[in-house]
């Protein structure tokens, strides 16, 4: 089931909370976003998934791909309450009720909550980033996992990202990343190089969760 409540936690950046929930979101993204989504089978079988949403869910895709995660705050619950869908796009006939336990992956460290605050750093070539974020939703279901996060500060993009795990009735195990972001502008996008940055960034944070290159 997936953690709801209300939310109301410190803003995002961005108007359209939830939006990488929404099946259309491909075809019909908000205004002046640039939407994607990426999928890759990272194997097969309960073990798989279950180690993997360990990682997942203690932000081992964002350090697979070479972030530091500090300023992490303990998250509220509150999340966004929008309408989740079945994998036909269709509007589930129940929504998922509330969930309150805490879970923790093997090391102790606390899974991803909702509201919660963390602060995402990567170095590049030329200069450093620091990107902090505020999770506004997390699925919790038996077979699917995963959370996103929005920009809470000022930076050359502002948007969101989710990261969902799945275990599919013929036992394999996807990893699906979408996203829908607004920047840069001028001449950063001009030349293409937000945009070839935010690829290769989405290629790293693919790899993170499989075996040959990650969790």
């Amino acid at each position: 089931m997936t953690r709801r409540s209300t939310f109301t936690d410190q803003s995002v950046t961005y108007g359209a909370i939830g939006a990488t929930l929404d099946p259309d979101l491909l075809r019909y993204p908000p205004a002046g976003f640039r939407p994607a989504e990426d999928a890759v089978r990272i194997g097969s079988g309960r073990e798989r998934f279950d180690r993997a949403a360990d990682a997942l869910m203690t932000w081992g895709i964002q350090r697979g791909a070479g972030f530091t995660v500090t300023d992490i705050s303990a998250g509220t619950g509150a999340q966004y309450p929008g309408i989740l869908y079945d994998a036909d796009g269709a509007p589930l006939a129940q929504q998922p009720g509330a969930k309150v336990e805490d879970r923790f992956g093997p090391d102790g460290t606390p899974y991803i909550a909702a509201g919660m605050t963390a602060t995402l750093g990567r170095r590049g070539r030329f200069r450093s980033r620091s990107i902090p974020v505020l999770v506004v939703y997390v699925i919790d279901e038996p077979n699917r996992i995963g959370f996103a996060y929005g920009t809470t500060g000022d930076g050359v993009e502002s948007g969101e990202e989710s990261f969902i795990l799945e275990h599919r009735d013929d036992d394999t195990v996807w990893l699906t990343i979408r996203s829908m972001y607004h920047g840069p502008s001028g001449l950063a996008r001009l030349l293409g190089g937000g945009r070839r940055e935010r690829r290769e960034l989405t290629r790293l944070q693919l790899r993170a969760l499989h075996p040959a290159g990650g969790a």
